[in-house]
């Protein structure tokens, strides 16, 4: 029963997991990540369920605060990736660009990128492929630290795969609930 269970939660692991995850760069003064994934919806609706369901589908243990309903994103240019918590909020991202069903770039450093002053750009990519879109997050950090930038780069790689495959996963199963399809 154990070994079936275990199958069954690597099979449900992997639908849920992009399929293409890569450090695209790593250098001491920065890096490059970018993860992509395939879903049954059109660009349109990825990118709406990207803006206004990011309380739905983003992780709460990649919040400040542990409630992923208290985020937003204002797709407009100067609008902002924001998490308000009554008194405690967080200006996480800047956007710079949309065109929407097609691409949204923010800017600045997430989660505790921020705190040490990097800054970076983060693009939501959506093409259309397959009957489906084909969802790429891509995202470059750069700036000053004492640290090397480049050992930096799996972990945000890791985190930005759960971020895409929660919006992957919401896609997959439908705004209602049911089936994506």
């Amino acid at each position: 029963m154990k070994r079936l269970l275990g199958t069954v939660l690597l099979a449900v692991a992997a639908l849920a997991a992009p399929t293409h995850a890569e450090v695209r760069d790593a250098k001491p003064d920065g890096f490059t990540v970018e993860n992509s994934v395939w879903v049954p919806a059109t660009p349109q609706v990825a990118y709406a369920a990207l803006v206004n369901d990011v309380g739905r589908w983003w992780p709460a243990d990649h919040t400040w605060w542990g409630d992923a309903s208290k985020l937003s994103i204002s797709d407009k240019a100067g609008g902002c990736f924001c998490e308000l918590n009554g008194a405690q909020q967080a200006w996480h991202m800047t956007v710079t660009f949309t065109d929407p069903g097609k691409l949204l770039r923010m800017t600045g450093g997430l989660g505790p990128l921020q705190g040490m002053g990097l800054n970076g750009a983060l693009e939501w990519r959506f093409v259309d492929e397959k009957g489906g879109t084909r969802i790429t997050l891509w995202y470059r950090v750069g700036g000053y630290t004492p640290d090397d930038l480049g050992k930096f780069a799996p972990v945000v790689d890791k985190v930005q795969g759960v971020q895409l495959g929660g919006l992957a996963a919401f896609l997959r199963k439908g705004a209602d609930g049911a089936p994506a399809g």
